[in-house]
């Protein structure tokens, strides 16, 4: 059976967690891995649709992502989460629950966050029209030792991705892919 693991993406809301997370998802699935995608957005509105957004409904929204990656996790799958986590504390709380879990840190200045917001939550946020918004009046706090830093401003999605699979694959989770075979994005 193979080893499962939990790869976090924590980053700021249109940092790039989702967008990487399914472009790695893919190429897992082509090595013939067993993946699941935990997208912060569908979890809110299917698992977690009865919390808010303060900071305890925040922190029972992690630790229920949390909870399904680590039976993912333990079953072998390769559990992907893409939520924006924004405290450190509930991140610690999933890394220890988990166990095999790989921390990374989407990193994007907020300016460019809010360029590619698709849905306009960062104008409304910064016209006061939504209140408690990660990075312009809540909190992010940046992890302080994530196994990766991607710099999504100044790298593509694929080199982003590529990073990730280096990653899986010097840890020990991925096999390397042997040459003549397609390893990269």
């Amino acid at each position: 059976m193979e080893k499962g693991v939990t790869v976090w993406f924590t980053g700021l809301p249109s940092s790039g967690k989702t967008t990487i997370a399914h472009k790695l998802e893919g190429i897992l699935r082509d090595r013939g891995h067993k993946v699941e995608v935990f997208d912060g957005d569908v979890i809110r509105k299917h698992l977690c649709s009865d919390l808010g957004f303060s900071k305890q409904d925040r922190d029972t929204n992690i630790k229920r992502i949390a909870y399904v990656c680590k039976l993912m996790t333990r079953n072998g799958v390769v559990a992907i989460a893409a939520a924006i986590s924004p405290y450190r504390e509930i991140r610690d709380y999933a890394r220890k629950e988990i166990g095999d879990f790989l921390e990374v840190y989407v990193k994007c200045p907020i300016d460019v966050c809010t360029k590619r917001d698709v849905k306009g939550l960062y104008k409304k946020a910064l016209n006061g029209e939504i209140k408690g918004f990660t990075g312009v009046d809540d909190p992010y706090e940046e992890p302080l030792h994530p196994e990766l830093i991607l710099e999504t401003h100044n790298e593509s999605v694929g080199d982003s991705t590529n990073k990730v699979v280096q990653l899986l694959e010097d840890k020990g989770y991925l096999q390397p892919v042997r040459k003549g075979h397609r390893s990269s994005v």
